[in-house]
């Protein structure tokens, strides 16, 4: 079965969340006869065509990137040309081009989308878009969504109640490297042997001023691994607030992430805003056995993480409450051990890649099987 992934952004351009999800998904078709391969922008595609790992990816040329829309003009030929190929398309939302793209190459092939979040920054947009966006998800075969959670409290996901489909985000501990005995020495001396860990891209929706507010006058110490658009930003308020216990380590490598993980104390991941859909770092946090601390909006971060069983859930932008939860993991070595170990159980009951990938290819054959009959 060949399957065709269309998105605005991949790797080796960017990484994030839903470029995590793809990954995994081309990387574990193969354990289901899946030939997988990616359609993205880049505003460099240079070469064209890259290998990333074990599955193909081909570069349209971004020609506009707007209100986090990348528009591109060749990015339809390519499509058409790609999906005749294909067996099933797989869409990625939210991307309006990308809507635009499956009405106009007409490809007709059995059509699969991952909602992966409601519009949420682009409100005054989202008025236009409206009437296209009913339009594709009432066309595609298959709405699949990464948390019941999500499913519930997504006002759009309510009118598609019968295609739509709980499949939770899954990662393969696999793939992950084994930390040397030297490079974690490295990071115990630079970070020390106890410390609170954010990893995640610093955008507006990731809640870290509430994060630093919430150490202000404490001495909890810090680590956030990311780069992003607010660190300048944040960078200026843990100064103000005389946090010497925060550092800001910048994007690191798989290996580099891998040994923080593993030593943390507990995972703070403060999203405050529904464009958090689901929480990759979290799942990351539950594979290593870590207790977590997240806000309750509604989505998948409170799947992952199960409040007073996995870790804590407090309220969105709230400094205090945040600071108590970090509180009680920091003082209760019991409690934070028992709900990193329920983390790890979690994780292999729900949340493996093997369990994604499996339960998706079923669904690919499935509206395969919709659309011969």
């Amino acid at each position: 079965m060949r399957v065709l992934h269309f998105f605005k952004t991949y790797l080796p351009d960017t990484t994030g969340g839903i470029e995590q999800v793809i990954f995994q998904l081309c990387e574990g078709g193969g354990a289901n006869d899946i030939q997988a391969e990616v359609l993205t922008l880049s505003p460099a595609p240079i070469p064209e065509r890259v290998q990333v790992a074990g599955h193909h990816v081909r570069r349209a040329r971004q020609d506009l990137f707007v209100a986090s829309t990348g528009f591109s003009r060749e990015a339809f030929g390519m499509f058409a040309e790609m999906a005749a190929h294909a067996d099933v398309v797989h869409f990625h939302f939210p991307w309006p081009v990308m809507d635009a793209v499956h009405f106009m190459t007409r490809h007709r092939r059995p059509s699969v989308v991952s909602y992966h979040s409601d519009i949420v920054k682009q409100r005054a947009l989202l008025t236009l878009y409206r009437p296209l966006m009913k339009r594709f998800l009432s066309s595609v075969d298959r709405i699949l969504v990464a948390s019941p959670n999500y499913q519930r409290s997504s006002p759009v996901l309510q009118h598609y109640a019968s295609k739509v489909e709980v499949i939770p985000y899954g990662l393969d501990r696999a793939a992950y490297p084994q930390c040397s005995a030297a490079k974690l020495e490295y990071w115990r001396q630079r970070v020390g042997t106890k410390f609170f860990l954010f990893v995640g891209v610093l955008r507006y929706y990731k809640g870290l001023d509430s994060l630093l507010d919430a150490l202000h006058g404490t001495d909890y110490p810090l680590v956030i691994v990311g780069a992003g658009p607010q660190e300048a930003e944040l960078r200026a308020q843990t100064e103000r607030l005389q946090l010497r216990r925060v550092q800001f380590l910048g994007r690191l490598d798989d290996d580099d992430k891998a040994c923080l993980l593993q030593l943390c104390h507990a995972m703070v991941f403060p999203s405050h805003l529904r464009s958090e859909a689901f929480g990759i770092s979290l799942l990351e946090a539950s594979m290593y056995g870590k207790p977590m601390i997240s806000c309750e909006i509604g989505t998948g971060t409170t799947f992952v993480n199960l409040h007073e069983t996995t870790g804590l859930a407090v309220p969105p932008a709230a400094p205090l409450a945040l600071r108590e939860a970090m509180g009680r993991l920091w003082d209760d070595a019991e409690l934070a051990s028992r709900f990193g170990a329920n983390a790890a159980a979690r994780f292999e009951q729900l949340f493996t890649a093997e369990r994604m990938c499996a339960e998706t290819a079923r669904v690919y054959r499935e509206v395969m099987t919709q659309h011969i009959a």
